[in-house]
C-alpha cells in the first residue's frame, strides 16, 4: 500500500516528519505537563528514536502518527494518528487513534480537529471496521477528545496496560472504541 503522507484538516497539516521537527518534538516531550499521563518525560534522544519508530511504522503498514503544522504560522505543535496497537490485550490486533499536543496549543480544538480528521483517513481511506483509543483513567483531556470525535467507552472494557508495573499508578487505562458504522451515524447524524 502507496503510505499517507499527508491530511489536511480546516487549520491543520497532518504530514510527515521532518527533522527539523526534533527540536519542538523534544521540547514537548519533556514538558512534564504533556508528559503527566505517561510515565515520564522523554530525552531529546528518546525523542529522536520515537520519530524513528512512526518513520517505521509508515513504512510497514502505510499509515502512522502524522505531525502537526498549524497552516495559518507553519508552527509545529505535536503529533495525531493511527497505530497499530503494538501488545497484547484483550482488545487487539487494533488500530488506535491517538494525539500529543504542545502545551501551547491546548484548548484550542486542534487535538479534536486532528483527531477527527485521522478518523476519516482510517474508515475512509484504509477501510478500517474499528478504532479504538486508550489512556490512564485519570486522563479526562484525552477522554474528552475520544468523546467528541464519538468514540464510546465501555466500562468492561477497561484494561491493565501490560507494559507499565503492576503497582504503577498509571496502568489502569479506559478503552474506548468506534465502529465504521458509529462513525457514519455520527456524520449523517
Amino acid at each position: 500500500m502507496e503510505p499517507i503522507l499527508q491530511l489536511e484538516s480546516a487549520r491543520l497539516l497532518l504530514r510527515q516528519w521532518r527533522d527539523e521537527d526534533l527540536p519542538a518534538f523534544a521540547a514537548m516531550c519533556a514538558d512534564p505537563q504533556v508528559m503527566r499521563y505517561f510515565p515520564a518525560p522523554l530525552s531529546r534522544l528518546q525523542s529522536a528514536a520515537l520519530i524513528g519508530r512512526i518513520r517505521g511504522h509508515f513504512a510497514e503498514h502505510g499509515f502512522g502518527l502524522w505531525a502537526l503544522e498549524r497552516k495559518d504560522t507553519g508552527a509545529f505543535i505535536g503529533f495525531t494518528g493511527l497505530g497499530v496497537v503494538g501488545f497484547d490485550a484483550p482488545f487487539t490486533p487494533a488500530t488506535e487513534i491517538g494525539w500529543r499536543l504542545a502545551r501551547e496549543h491546548w484548548g484550542l480544538g486542534y487535538a479534536s480537529e486532528a483527531a477527527w480528521t485521522a478518523l476519516r483517513c482510517g474508515f475512509d481511506r484504509l477501510a478500517l471496521d474499528e478504532v479504538v483509543s486508550f489512556t490512564t483513567d485519570t486522563n479526562m483531556p484525552s477522554q474528552k477528545v475520544m468523546q467528541a470525535i464519538g468514540m464510546h467507552h465501555d466500562s468492561a472494557d477497561d484494561f491493565e496496560h501490560p507494559k507499565l508495573a503492576c503497582d504503577h499508578p498509571l496502568r489502569h487505562h479506559v478503552l474506548y472504541r468506534i465502529t465504521r458504522e458509529q462513525w457514519l451515524q455520527t456524520l449523517h447524524g
